[in-house]
């Protein structure tokens, strides 16, 4: 610990804390754009700076470490005026365009404007107008509102080391593209968002499918069906003064049926379907050889995205199961379909995701169409999904708690943990056990799975099988555990593990890129939590035990990874390359 001086104050903070992060413990505020808790501080913006007391030497507050007996001003006239200029300059290139921005009364710069008081600017304004990229149909780059803070590029590059954005150009002619000024389509980008989600203003967002939404629920000739994903209960509510984590399940039901949805469905049912069709897939693999080992998850798009593009040796190890979203999907329209008596082709199905990559998975290829018609029709983000509610006039807070419909909504708990790093990895493990021994896994919460470690790895011994597995969150972790899976496979003998969940973002699918903005590690564990309660509140806890998923086998697909199921609900993947037009 060392002792310091905030505004006059005496406090001692750890020796390796920054001035801002000693301000934080002083119970002081000071203003940021440039940096996020997710990310390396590196002083781009300037907003940040405070003054060295009796000096007028000025410290960049995001990077500066503390020392003994440093006295730090964080406000004061000269301060505040210097701040203010820098943010004049910032709004002198950026477009006065907030009331039709996509992050009006949610944008960073914005705020830090009305909390300086910003009446006017005192430049002349300098704007580019450069096209948009919306090419990757996830992700939309609108540069012109760049205001070049580099966290889109440290998200990519050092959170989840993709590299598909960088700087091109210098000065006021900087861009933030693709290699090349490729677009996004033809980038190694995996979709996943968290540029969007990191981007403190309307200069990167998701590809908006409200229009398309409100466009199906107004046409007499669809029927229109929803599917919810597990992570968004416990994030939506942020949206309506809620915290983080807080189940708002029954409600979001309420609230689809009100915007105008006939039939509301959860895709927590067809994540215990996707442990059923995956573990069983898993169990193949490891007792019988049918696949290679280790077996990766598959349900994250953005995952799937990254080893079809630059992962080509693992695409035998990849689980052929689709996400719950995509087997929801095909589940709509043609098991539910048949029982409703429903035309396929006339069902409007529509899915409300954390995930941005979601928007491109529903298109991936034509095993998405397995029904024979688009499996899913549209894919709004949490933040989309907030904004139609509040465009409907609904009053969130005051809905009452309502139930999906049947027979696509009972779930277990072990499908709403999907949510969260580790929650399919616990998932399977407790069916696949179960499956193999004939008895119950001992204690049904796998605390290994859990927690924001960035590589968990544990051993379990099922039936004298000793099974080595590994949870990834966060892509620019997977590295160390494709370089084990490899090097053990040039040695030969046995894997370096058996079974492997990865998820592409921090978290994962509770931080995903289309989530309600101003996610930190505070706010995932709270999200997580809320999904863990929601487990332990569940009466059936294990995926084979759902009644519903049970139904849908007998009356339906027969047993899993039976022929049936494996053209409804299972998938292939392709060679692709990260930079497909300039190869």
């Amino acid at each position: 610990m060392v002792n310091v001086k905030i505004n006059g104050n005496p406090i001692q903070v750890p020796e390796d804390a920054t001035i801002l992060e000693a301000a934080k413990l002083a119970n002081i505020t000071i203003p940021t754009l440039c940096y996020n808790d997710d990310l390396p501080a590196w002083a781009s913006c300037g907003i940040c700076i405070v003054r060295m007391e009796g000096t007028p030497r000025m410290l960049r507050a995001c990077t500066t470490k503390v020392t003994e007996g440093m006295s730090v001003i964080t406000h004061d006239p000269e301060v505040v005026k210097a701040r203010k200029t820098v943010l004049e300059l910032i709004l002198s290139n950026h477009p006065q365009k907030c009331l039709t921005c996509i992050r009006n009364n949610n944008c960073e710069l914005q705020t830090l404007a009305a909390e300086f008081n910003m009446d006017k600017v005192n430049f002349d304004y300098y704007i580019i107008d450069r096209p948009i990229d919306n090419s990757n149909s996830a992700i939309v780059f609108e540069r012109t509102k760049c205001i070049s803070c580099g966290r889109c590029v440290e998200a990519c590059q050092e959170v989840q080391n993709v590299n598909a954005i960088e700087y091109q150009g210098r000065g006021g002619k900087t861009v933030i593209a693709p290699a090349a000024m490729a677009q996004l389509t033809d980038s190694p980008c995996i979709r996943c968002g968290q540029c969007a989600a990191h981007c403190p203003v309307g200069a990167i967002y998701e590809m908006g499918e409200i229009p398309l939404v409100q466009e199906g629920l107004a046409n007499p000739d669809l029927v229109s069906v929803v599917q919810i994903a597990p992570a968004v209960r416990v994030a939506l509510g942020e949206e309506f003064g809620m915290k983080p984590g807080e189940l708002t399940t029954g409600k979001i039901f309420a609230a689809l049926r009100r915007i105008g949805f006939q039939h509301v469905f959860d895709t927590n049912w067809s994540a215990d379907l996707t442990i059923m069709e995956e573990g069983t897939e898993l169990i193949g693999r490891l007792l019988h050889g049918k696949g290679a080992l280790p077996m990766f998850t598959s349900c994250c798009p953005g995952w799937v995205d990254y080893v079809e593009k630059v992962g080509h040796d693992l695409l035998p190890h990849l689980s052929t199961a689709k996400s719950p979203q995509q087997m929801m999907g095909a589940m709509i329209k043609t098991y539910w379909a048949e029982k409703a008596k429903v035309d396929p082709k006339k069902i409007f199905s529509v899915a409300v995701m954390p995930c941005t990559a979601k928007k491109y998975e529903c298109r991936r290829n034509e095993t998405m169409s397995s029904s024979g018609t688009q499996d899913v029709d549209a894919v709004i983000s949490t933040r989309e999904f907030a904004k139609l509610i509040k465009m409907s006039g609904i009053d969130f807070n005051s809905l009452p708690e309502e139930h999906a419909d049947n027979p696509l909504g009972p779930y277990s708990g072990a499908g709403t943990i999907f949510g969260a790093t580790g929650g399919v990895m616990e998932a399977a493990l407790r069916t696949a056990y179960a499956v193999i021994t004939g008895t119950e896994l001992g204690s049904i919460d796998y605390l290994p799975a859990r927690g924001l470690k960035n590589v968990k790895e544990a051993k379990i011994d099922i039936n004298g099988t000793e099974v080595r597995i590994a949870v990834v969150h966060q892509l620019g972790n997977v590295d160390q555990v494709l370089a084990k899976v490899r090097e053990a496979k040039i040695k030969g003998g046995e894997p370096a593990y058996h079974f492997i969940e990865v998820m592409a973002c921090r978290g994962g699918c509770v931080a995903g890129g289309g989530q309600p903005y101003g996610t930190n590690d505070e706010v995932r564990k709270e999200r997580a939590a809320g999904l863990y309660t929601d487990d332990q509140k569940s009466q059936v806890r294990a995926s084979h035990q759902n009644p519903a998923i049970k139904q849908v086998y007998a009356e339906y697909l027969k047993e899993p990874n039976s022929e049936k199921a494996h053209h409804l609900l299972h998938t292939h993947y392709d060679e692709r390359e990260p930079y497909k037009n300039f190869l």
